[in-house]
């Protein structure tokens, strides 16, 4: 008896795979850069599984849906601008931190 994996549980699965894994980075990462990734690790795991439950019910016979589809495009656009925006604030937060580092190197430290 051979066991198939339907492709439907198979998306879900690796869905939740990754949900699991940017979750984990999440919480355990302490670098900023690495959260953000995580999160988009995150999210690519969320839209998978609602991708493979929206595949599931045209694959029972229903006719497909295409308000699923709708969703998970618009979430991967606003889940590309959110990354984006949050690089750039990351992005500003370190040059301060790297600006006054430089700073302090140039002046002369000690007396005469």
């Amino acid at each position: 008896m051979t066991a198939t994996l339907q492709p439907g549980v198979l998306f879900g699965l690796c869905g939740a795979a990754l949900v699991g894994i940017g979750l984990f980075s999440v919480v355990t990462h302490p670098g900023l850069l690495r959260r953000i990734v995580g999160c988009n690790i995150l999210g690519a795991g969320i839209f998978l599984v609602f991708g493979a439950v929206a595949r599931r019910g045209g694959a029972a016979g229903f006719a497909a849906d295409p308000v699923p589809q709708a969703l998970v495009i618009t979430g991967i656009v606003v889940a590309f601008s959110a990354s984006a925006l949050a690089v750039a604030l990351l992005k500003r937060l370190v040059e301060p931190a790297a600006d006054a580092e430089e700073t302090e190197a140039a002046e002369p430290r000690g007396g005469p």
